[in-house]
């Protein structure tokens, strides 16, 4: 999953990518101008790679939200949404999956699955759906079935689970270092409630009872993610630009493939950069192909209920 420069695609880049031909693409406020720029934007893409590829971003809410005012919703934070309930969260993914499927996006990095507890890094915290597992599962599987509903496909994140970490993995590797048995009816719960969904997100965190290595680019962790927690669907690495990790952008992706990663996501990078992520990354086949290809049949067709109407319960559940 591959990041682009800007608005629009020049020759350069379409030729880059035509050879590249990333599984999809990612898409960040640099790209993002006008509903109508965006539409052309997402229409090259896969205009470029010759099939209906997948368009990501990151809209969550608050902080982390790429498309904005004026023209589209400005959304609440994940743990203010879940003060409202369950309906109100699936009703606000609902209208945000259709916002992102009519300009062409049709994957949405959401919802965040980790636990918040008083001492999670600030760029995390509210990010969360709550303080227990079992609420974070709840307002989780209601975003998420809010996204599948406008056509969308959901990204569970961050897989084994982030949230009692105290370090911004942006910037440097944040260190997991209690029992698995205790993280079973906390961190991992959330996910395991929603294992049946079809893309997740690992987290590049260690955890000091499996290895020394951060979970994208850990056999153990991967395994502990597929079997313990039981997910099946398709795995993406969070993105390999971040600080967590060490080593060439090449080495990085490859070190996540080796462990187990079906995706690796590179938003950041020079255009060498990329194409090296994308020669160490190689061609998706086996169980990773299948696992994309059950992942594309979960994505929908555009939501056709009208927005007025969810916009009108959504104010009667928040009044």
């Amino acid at each position: 999953m591959l990041g682009v420069d800007g608005l629009t695609l020049d020759r350069d880049e379409r030729a880059f990518l035509r050879d590249a031909d990333p599984w999809g693409f990612i898409l960040f406020a640099r790209n993002v101008e006008t509903p109508d720029q965006l539409r052309r934007l997402t229409a090259d893409l896969r205009e470029t790679v010759g099939r209906d590829a997948v368009v990501m971003t990151d809209q969550e809410g608050g902080r982390v939200q790429r498309l904005r005012a004026p023209h589209w919703t400005d959304w609440p934070a994940a743990m203010d949404s879940a003060a409202d309930g369950a309906r109100a969260v699936e009703l606000r993914h609902r209208l945000m999956g259709q916002e992102l499927r009519a300009v062409g996006i049709d994957a949405d990095a959401a919802p965040c699955l980790d636990i918040a507890d008083e001492a999670t890094h600030p760029f995390l915290r509210n990010r969360c759906f709550g303080s227990d597992a079992a609420t974070v599962a709840r307002m989780g599987r209601a975003a998420a079935d809010g996204l599948l509903a406008a056509g969308v496909l959901p990204i569970v994140k961050h897989m084994p689970g982030h949230g009692r970490t105290r370090v911004d993995s942006h910037h440097d590797l944040p260190i997991l270092d209690v029992e698995l048995d205790e993280l079973d009816d906390s961190d991992f719960a959330p996910f395991r409630a929603l294992a049946d969904l079809p893309i997740g997100m690992t987290a590049h965190i260690r955890l000091t009872r499996l290895d020394d290595r951060p979970a994208t680019a850990s056999p153990a962790a991967i395994a502990l993610i597929r079997d313990r927690i039981g997910f099946g669907g398709l795995l993406m690495s969070d993105d390999i630009g971040m600080n967590a990790l060490t080593g060439t952008p090449g080495d990085r992706a490859a070190a996540a493939i080796a462990a187990g990663c079906d995706l690796v996501l590179a938003c950041n990078l020079t255009r060498a950069e990329f194409a090296a992520v994308a020669a160490a990354a190689g061609t998706m086949s086996g169980a990773a192909s299948q696992r994309a290809a059950a992942a594309l049949a979960r994505r929908g067709p555009p939501d056709q209920a009208e927005a007025t109407a969810l916009r009108a319960e959504l104010d009667s559940l928040t009044a």
